[in-house]
Order: C-alpha cells, then sequence, then structure tokens
C-alpha cells in the first residue's frame, strides 16, 4: 500500500490491499439487461443485497431519484449493490414482477424479493431503506476488520512480519483508534527490531487507546526488552547456574532474558524453578514477574496457561 503511513517502517515492503467495506465505488452501480438479470441480480443478491431501479428516459422522477439513489449506494460503501434497468428496452422483468409506475426500486436478497418503494423518495428515506434491507451502516465493516485483525494475529504467529504490518496497517487507515491494530503494528516494529520506532507509534495513541490492554501490554513488552538488554550475557549466566543452580539472582536475570529472546517455556521453567526452591527469594519475585510474563503473553497464549498451571501446583501443593 503505497499511502500506507507506517510503510516506511518495514522498507516499503508493505504492499498487500485491503478493501474494507467492500467493492470498490465502479462495482457497485450498474445497468443490466433481461439477457443478464439472473447473473446481476439474482445470483449477485445471494452474496449482498442488490437493489433494482426500474426506469425509462422519459421519467422525470425516475431522473431525480437516480443521483440520490446513486450518492446513498456509494456512501453504503458495499453494503448494497444498484443494478439499473431500462423498462423501454428490457419490459419483460418489470411485467413480471407487476410494476405498473416508475421509478420503481425492488430489493433482491437470496435470489428473491425482499422489499421495495415507488418514487422519487427523498435521501433520508432512501438512507432508512438501504439500512432496513442491508443493516446498520458499520456493522458489515467491523466484522470485516475483526476477521483480518485475527488474520495478521495468526501471520505474526508465524513470523510474517511485513505480511502481518500490512494488515494492521490496512486496518488503522480504515479504523485510526483501532488499539488492537496499533498493538499489532508495535509488536511488528519490535520483531523487526526496531524498538524506538514502536514506542513512538504507541506513544502517538489517544488517552482513551492508551487504556487498552493491548497498549498497555506491548509497552510492558518494550520495557522488559530494554530490562533485558542490561542483564548480562546469557551463556555466562548458564555457567553461573551450571556452578550454582540455586543462584536465583542469575536465573532470574536469564528469564527475563529468555523471555524478550521469545523462549517463553524456558522463561517460564526458570522462574518456577525459583518458586520451588525458595517462595520467599527477594519477596516472591519469581511469582510477580511470571505476572508480568502472561500480561504480555495474553492469557490464552499455550505458554501462559502451561505456566499457569503449573504455578497453580506450587502454590496450592
Amino acid at each position: 500500500m503505497s499511502d500506507n503511513p507506517y510503510a516506511s517502517s518495514f522498507g516499503g515492503q508493505m504492499n498487500a490491499s485491503v478493501n474494507f467495506g467492500g467493492a470498490p465505488e465502479a462495482d457497485l452501480i450498474k445497468d443490466t439487461t433481461t439477457a443478464n438479470f439472473a447473473k446481476d441480480v439474482l445470483e449477485a443478491s445471494r452474496q449482498q443485497p442488490v437493489l433494482v431501479d426500474f426506469w425509462a428516459p422519459w421519467c422525470g422522477p425516475c431522473k431525480q431519484l437516480t443521483p440520490v439513489i446513486e450518492k446513498v449506494v456509494k456512501e453504503a460503501a458495499g453494503r448494497v449493490k444498484l443494478v439499473k434497468m431500462n423498462i423501454d428496452d428490457h419490459p419483460s422483468i418489470a411485467g413480471q414482477l407487476g410494476i405498473q409506475s416508475i421509478p420503481a426500486v425492488i430489493a433482491f436478497v437470496g435470489g428473491r424479493p425482499a422489499d421495495g418503494f415507488m418514487g422519487a423518495l427523498p435521501e433520508s428515506q432512501v438512507r432508512a431503506f438501504i439500512d432496513k434491507i442491508a443493516g446498520p451502516a458499520g456493522a458489515d465493516q467491523k466484522a470485516e476488520i475483526e476477521a483480518v485483525l485475527g488474520e495478521a494475529k495468526t501471520l505474526l504467529d508465524q513470523n510474517d512480519v511485513a505480511g502481518a504490518a500490512d494488515l494492521f496497517g490496512a486496518i488503522l487507515q480504515a479504523d485510526p483508534e483501532n488499539a488492537a491494530a496499533l498493538a499489532g503494528m508495535a509488536q511488528c516494529m519490535i520483531a523487526a527490531g526496531q524498538h524506538d520506532n514502536a514506542r513512538q507509534a504507541l506513544a502517538a495513541a489517544t488517552e482513551e487507546m492508551a487504556k487498552d490492554p493491548a497498549i498497555a501490554a506491548v509497552l510492558k513488552q518494550l520495557d522488559q526488552i530494554e530490562e533485558a538488554r542490561k542483564l548480562g550475557d546469557p551463556q555466562a549466566l548458564e555457567q553461573v547456574l551450571a556452578r550454582d543452580p540455586d543462584d536465583h539472582a542469575a536465573r532470574l536475570k536469564l528469564a527475563k532474558i529468555r523471555n524478550v529472546e521469545g523462549d517463553r517455556q524456558a522463561a517460564a521453567e526458570h522462574l518456577l524453578t525459583i518458586m520451588k526452591r525458595d517462595r520467599s527469594y527477594e519477596d516472591d519475585a519469581a511469582r510477580r514477574e511470571l505476572l508480568q510474563f502472561f500480561e504480555v503473553w495474553g492469557p490464552k497464549d499455550p505458554a501462559t496457561i502451561a505456566a499457569r498451571r503449573r504455578m497453580s501446583s506450587i502454590l496450592f501443593s
């Protein structure tokens, strides 16, 4: 996406296109014929509602309705399509439907006529008719955004950072205050080693977005990364533990390092080991740190579920 404001963060590699809100305007309105009616209307209405505007060149009210209904259909952004049929050139369909005066608009849903109106209605009534047929504005886009958000998270879990960033960026273009998408974009930046960019992106969040748990979790992740950088060489810490398995300070540092490296199982294992050997160490520091890990990993992460189960067995044994 050349107009994606986050594209530069990934070297301009983001180029997927996600069109929230349905088809482009050019596909929303078309003329049809008797021969194409089944395809343009009946088949198409199985995917989304189709409004059929029956009109004629000599009809004054038709000329009044046309710009109004076309405007409202375009504003509906893909919730409905508009198909226009000139009854002078193609009278048979109108005859079969019993249409005796025009303009007449019939809504088809699931291959069948569902509702309609006659006459040059004002814009507000046309909009209300479309809302009645297709549902309230925004409902479809919200569902589509949620689906794309899930796809982006899956790509990120699969280490497809560029692909995930593309989708998160598309969501942010459609919904700039989507906290989950902003958090996901920041996670992509973290995965790409762009920690400063991630922090800057999160700093731009609105006050309301900043309250979202997803944003808070990524900020905590950045803090954990910054802390781990100061904890020393993990190989040296491994050697310390090989000599003295009860060096809890070294084990706690190593857990923090393994966490930011992405080895959640090893990170949890070190903290659980401290808990088993010395619950009182540094005022229960291992348990408190593990809870911090859970906050970043998320409650549904397999590592969270497994470690929480083991933690409970230690605490209540």
